[in-house]
């Protein structure tokens, strides 16, 4: 051959070989590892992602294809981390927590007066699950009470057994005739403590005294013991209010007495009023007067109208009141005017 032609040939060669494309390495995918991993890729060299464990490839492309171009095409994968199932509501606690993905926690607490039973976190691992077992928030026990001396204890549990747990009560009695001194019932507290334990003591109170315009029914000198009672009544004409009885209470004292409300005299000679919906005459009916909390009406005239209207007027303890609308009649006007009594009654007037 030439030794032209034989050069020509020579530089063909070269100019091919330095014409060759080759690829840069592959795009980093986050949380992706590759099969191939070198620095340079030749043309139809294929290479494949492969999500690191915990993460789960999207909808994109894992494998890719060194172009004649010596690039590599648009990489549209993504590694997403994978997710756990929401943990269930844990009763009588919360949980705190961000998101329900691979390496994210959730802790776990619970209300007052409940004890967290089992682990306080769990982890969304690479498979998908979350660690150890989901733990649970029962109720705090409290211990049996000191039973006061002379005393009994009733319970009352929320929960069946024999066991009183967060929230439960109990209730005292002493044995009589001693009183109990202190509150009645205890209730088991967040901290496992009950919240307050009485005591049973011998109260004694003094004879009692009587009561004005009253008097006790069959009271005998002496000290009266815890819960004992005594009654009492009003002389004729008073009406008691409050309680007949009075009870010897845990503080040594008698509790709230009645009292005897006295009656009213109504204050006018004549006058027909309404008592208990019937016309009554005053100086005739009613002489003695009304009871304490009883009402009469009186009749009062409307001149411009020619009619007459009632206004109440009510005796309270011993007070009594004469409406202002109200004109005690003289022995004239008896003789020359109607009553109001036996006018025609006012349709408009309260």
């Amino acid at each position: 051959m030439h030794p032209l032609a034989l050069l020509g040939c020579l530089v063909a060669l070269s100019h091919c070989a330095l014409t060759t494309k080759v690829c840069p390495r592959p795009p980093e995918v986050l949380f992706a590892t590759l099969n191939v991993d070198k620095k340079v890729y030749e043309v139809g060299e294929e290479v494949e992602y492969t999500c690191r464990p915990g993460f789960m490839p999207n909808s994109g492309q894992r494998k890719y294809t060194c172009l004649p171009t010596g690039k590599w095409a648009f990489n549209t994968l993504l590694c997403l981390p994978k997710r756990c199932p929401p943990p269930p509501p844990l009763q009588n606690g919360k949980m705190d927590f961000e998101e329900f993905q691979y390496q994210s926690t959730v802790t776990f607490s619970c209300d007052p007066g409940y004890n967290l039973v089992g682990s306080r976190m769990s982890q969304c691992m690479a498979d998908g699950k979350w660690t150890g077992t989901f733990p649970q928030c029962q109720p705090v026990t409290c211990a049996p009470p000191s039973l006061p001396e002379f005393g009994v204890i009733s319970f009352r549990r929320l929960h069946p057994g024999n066991v009183s747990h967060f929230l439960d009560t109990i209730q005292f009695e002493c044995v009589p005739p001693l009183a109990l001194i202190g509150n009645e019932t205890a209730t088991c507290m967040a901290n496992g403590t009950w919240s307050s334990i009485p005591v049973c003591k011998v109260v004694n109170c003094p004879t009692p005294i009587g009561i004005e315009n009253g008097f006790i029914e069959f009271a005998v000198r002496r000290t009266y013991h815890y819960n004992e009672s005594v009654s009492f009544g009003c002389q004729p004409g008073f009406v008691m209010e409050g309680s007949k009885h009075s009870r010897c209470e845990n503080t040594g004292n008698w509790s709230t007495k009645p009292v005897c409300r006295a009656p009213c005299k109504i204050p006018v000679k004549k006058a027909v009023v309404l008592y208990n919906g019937e016309k009554k005459r005053v100086q005739n009916d009613l002489k003695d007067g009304i009871l304490h909390g009883e009402t009469v009406s009186f009749f009062c005239k409307n001149k411009e109208k020619s009619c007459a209207y009632t206004v109440d007027a009510a005796c309270v303890d011993g007070n009594f009141t004469l409406p202002a609308c109200f004109k005690e009649r003289g022995f004239f006007s008896t003789l020359v005017k109607k009553d109001p009594s036996e006018m025609k009654a006012c349709e408009d007037e309260a």
